[in-house]
């Protein structure tokens, strides 16, 4: 069988119902959501099924439930086909569901640590004092040298996502992005303000890393079964005496993704988005047209890849 990479979407590949209809076909979809349940102390699963939208796309709603989709997917996959990743990767919160899917994490330890991870996230900037945005079509020297002209000693702005594809997303102090959304426009350059609460992967997220340190500490980490690529280094990882501490620097530092997406596809012949949505599918085909990426998001998703991986 050819080797396979698991592909985990973090934030942004949320919507209402998704889990659904794959928990109403595969019985290990169902346990992964009950486990969640469970573990949280709340009906995780209902909400992602009916919503609301606006509690869903709550920062410490929205980690936890694309994780446990993620994991689900995962499992419908080793239970119906005996597929399991021979390497891994994540974007942002997806690295957890990375780790959770090759066996280094608890499912139900990290469902807990990502909803933590959440609310910190969200409380570490006040709303309105952050924001997030992408510039498209232009390259990482070009974009520091924009965050240079928009910081100031108060007000920083600083590459957060390196998402390849000519897609490179800041993050910071709100006025320092509309500067940085203003220069760029005089290079000629396009910019899009996202849809977030809050400038993820950059140094404002520091009390949010300093509050999950003890989280992060208390975490039962054991060998991994595969290798991860992670956010910080880009690199595969199987030490696990090496998780924690990058799960920690993660929050700061930016998400290089074009450079794991490239790793990954020299270590397996495709790669499975296994978590809703098609937002890394489309990156991988902007970084690298020749190398496939399925998606697994819908119970018609994986329906086709067990198809096509079945002898």
């Amino acid at each position: 069988m050819r080797s396979i990479a698991y592909l985990c979407p973090g934030q942004g590949a949320q919507h209402v119902g998704m889990g659904a209809d794959l928990c109403a076909e595969f019985e290990p979809a169902r346990r992964t959501f009950q486990e969640a349940d469970e573990a949280l102390g709340f009906g995780l699963s209902r909400l992602c099924r009916e919503g609301p939208e606006d509690d869903l796309t709550l920062t410490e709603n929205t980690q936890p439930a694309l994780l446990a989709t993620s994991v689900a997917i995962a499992r419908v996959l080793e239970a119906e086909a005996g597929l399991a990743p021979a390497i891994a990767a994540g974007h942002s919160l997806g690295e957890w569901s990375a780790w959770v899917i090759v066996g280094a994490l608890d499912f139900a330890e990290a469902v807990r640590a990502v909803r933590r991870r959440g609310q910190l996230m969200q409380a570490a900037v006040p709303p309105g004092i952050g924001a997030m945005s992408a510039v498209l079509g232009s390259d990482l020297e070009t974009v520091r040298e924009l965050c240079g002209v928009a910081s100031d000693a108060d007000e920083i702005v600083v590459p957060a996502n390196l998402n390849g594809g000519g897609q490179i997303v800041v993050a910071g102090h709100a006025t320092a992005v509309t500067r940085l959304e203003e220069a760029a426009a005089e290079h000629g350059l396009r910019t899009s303000r996202l849809k977030v609460s809050a400038p993820f992967h950059s140094p404002l997220m520091a009390p949010a890393a300093e509050g999950l340190a003890p989280v992060l500490e208390a975490l039962a980490i054991t060998t991994p079964k595969a290798s991860v690529v992670t956010n910080v280094e880009a690199v595969p990882l199987a030490d696990p005496g090496r998780i924690a501490a990058l799960l920690g620097q993660q929050i700061t530092a930016p998400v290089r993704w074009e450079e794991c997406a490239r790793t990954v596809a020299a270590h397996a012949s495709f790669a499975v988005e296994v978590g809703p949505g098609r937002v890394l599918g489309g990156l991988m085909r902007r970084i690298d047209r020749g190398f496939a990426c399925k998606p697994t998001g819908s119970a018609d998703g994986v329906r086709k890849l067990l198809e096509e991986v079945s002898p």
